[in-house]
């Protein structure tokens, strides 16, 4: 398709390897030297929504047509007149209704509502070692942008220093270092999820951060989500800590307590085992039993004192998603995350990430279809966050109008990753000897770094803004992958604001769907949504005809 393509020449970006539909390289490395667009952008910042080395250029989009259907295959409507959803304080004058005016802010959330800065939230980032090991620049990156992060699966049981006592967490550091670096540099905007699955239940991990963090947390129900439709894994590298997750109660792949298992590791042709998380629901055999035990565990959530809940699902097909509209609606839950297939942040089967599920376009509507029934038979809806491969301010706004007016939230997995690793890179060049600088992956700035300069404050484009929010003093403590996070969620507040204002949409509640145009007759029949040259075409009419 020619939005996939591996090179765009007007951005100057290229993919490493085969490019996703987002934009992002399908296999994207931590060590990377560049340069898609999401790693262009958490350097160069809001230079990265326009075409290389103006002034010596014209330049036209390559991307007119569309084949197949996806967030590629939707467009954006413009309009010539109207402004809709001012900010309070301004007028609906040229000179107020600019995009820069646009507001972006958006919350979500039942009695207790959560406020972010942008309409953007992390995926799950759990039990991996990328997670862990880049979480800083992840955590203080969104806290100080202002939108929300998830704590996935497993963290506080595959932690070897936490204590698990008769299957209840009594202490889990690693749990509490991210917590607690997020908190630090958290405002009055964004969040922190903590989710749980099989595992995190049997071991008490909501009780512990209720007991410790109260309010502060939202407890995020995990189904599953568009990667796969298996339990997490992670894969890792020694025998001892294989039996150590086995010791802990989790499913591991080959079993680190056979001798032959043992035997062939040892011998080396055995180099890594996987730990897996098992299936929820399979001692359920019915939509109600689902429904029954699902609420019993909502209840006993609020009992034990959490005002906030949430619940994510995966790429399940269309009786899961009603399912998981109609029960997080009756039981009223804050915020509902739907992760369609082509998402994913670290280890899945490939295979099936290629061949399992509904694509993040046809679940979405169809979440929107559903949603309009539930509200129809008298429900109210929870929020919603759409998630699945996507990474730009396009993909943004495309999901908001799409999802209109239930949806608040974008999900982004892998997008917000990239700039962590970036700058936790760049940062191994200027302080090698820094502990969590992650020195080793490269030993010089590469040429697309260095084209930019050769100090921090050269390279990132939102140095200063972010020394700004936390002072000079305190900008020596701040991660560079943060830098770049921020860096590049200002580069998507931007860009939408701009698509926004075209739409003449200068709040976010006032996108709909009437913003969107198929590119081609396949979408058009998918979503329902007008082909370009039939939207507003009866209006057309009637102005020629006057």
């Amino acid at each position: 398709m020619v939005e996939w393509r591996k090179r765009n020449d007007a951005l100057g970006t290229v993919n490493r390897g085969d490019p996703a539909e987002s934009g992002l390289c399908t296999l994207c490395r931590s060590d990377c030297m560049g340069k898609c667009e999401t790693w262009m952008t958490s350097l160069k910042g809001r230079k990265m929504l326009y075409p290389r080395d103006f002034g010596e250029i014209t330049s036209g989009s390559g991307n007119i047509t569309a084949e197949g259907v996806g967030y590629h295959s939707l467009r954006i409507q413009g309009y010539t007149f109207g402004a809709e959803g001012i900010p309070a304080g301004l007028s609906n004058s040229p000179d107020d209704c600019v995009f820069t005016n646009v507001d972006t802010d958006t919350e979500f959330g039942n009695e207790v509502k959560t406020r972010c800065k942008v309409p953007i939230m992390t995926g799950a980032l759990g039990s991996t070692f990328i997670a862990e090991k880049y979480w800083d620049s992840f955590a203080v990156g969104a806290a100080l942008a202002g939108f929300p992060i998830v704590i996935g699966e497993n963290v506080a049981g595959v932690d070897r220093n936490s204590v698990i006592e008769n299957g209840r967490v009594k202490n889990a550091p690693e749990m509490d270092r991210r917590i607690n670096i997020y908190q630090k540099y958290a405002g009055e905007y964004g969040g922190i999820f903590v989710q749980m699955n099989v595992e995190d239940t049997r071991n008490g991990v909501a009780e512990y951060i209720i007991d410790k963090y109260g309010n502060d947390v939202i407890i995020e129900l995990k189904w599953g989500q568009g990667a796969k439709d298996i339990g997490g894994e992670i894969q890792v590298t020694s025998l001892d800590y294989a039996l150590f997750l086995a010791d802990r109660g989790y499913v591991v792949d080959p079993d680190p307590t056979l001798e032959t298992v043992q035997q062939a590791f040892k011998s080396g042709s055995l180099k890594s085992f996987a730990r897996h998380s098992r299936l929820g629901g399979t001692d359920l055999n019915s939509t109600d039993a689902l429904k029954e035990n699902f609420m019993e565990r909502v209840e006993y959530l609020r009992k034990i004192g959490f005002k906030r809940i949430s619940l994510k699902t995966g790429a399940y097909g269309m009786r899961g998603l009603a399912m998981a509209l109609k029960f997080a609606a009756e039981a009223k839950l804050d915020l509902l995350t739907i992760d369609g297939a082509g998402g994913g942040t670290g280890m899945s089967p490939w295979n099936m990430m290629e061949h399992w599920g509904i694509p993040s376009l046809q679940l979405h509507n169809k979440a929107v279809e559903y949603a309009n029934i539930l509200t129809v038979e008298g429900f109210e809806v929870p929020d919603l966050a759409l998630g699945g491969g996507l990474a730009r301010e396009d993909h943004i706004f495309k999901a908001l109008a799409l999802g209109s007016p239930y949806v608040k939230l974008v999900c982004m997995g892998r997008a917000p990753m990239i700039p962590g690793f970036l700058g936790s890179n760049i940062e191994g060049v200027f302080k090698p000897g820094k502990k969590d600088s992650l020195n080793g992956h490269w030993d010089k700035l590469p040429p697309a770094v260095k084209e930019l300069g050769d100090t921090p404050e050269a390279i990132f484009a939102g140095w200063y803004d972010v020394m700004d929010i936390v002072g000079r003093d305190e900008m020596k403590n701040i991660p560079f992958g943060a830098v770049a996070l921020w860096t590049l969620a200002d580069k998507l507040k931007a860009g939408l604001q701009q698509f926004m204002a075209g739409a003449r949409k200068f709040s976010l509640p006032e996108i709909n769907q009437n913003n969107l145009i198929s590119a081609n007759r396949e979408t058009e029949r998918e979503t329902g949504i007008p082909y370009l040259t039939e939207a507003l075409d009866e209006e057309a009419k009637k102005i020629l005809r006057q």
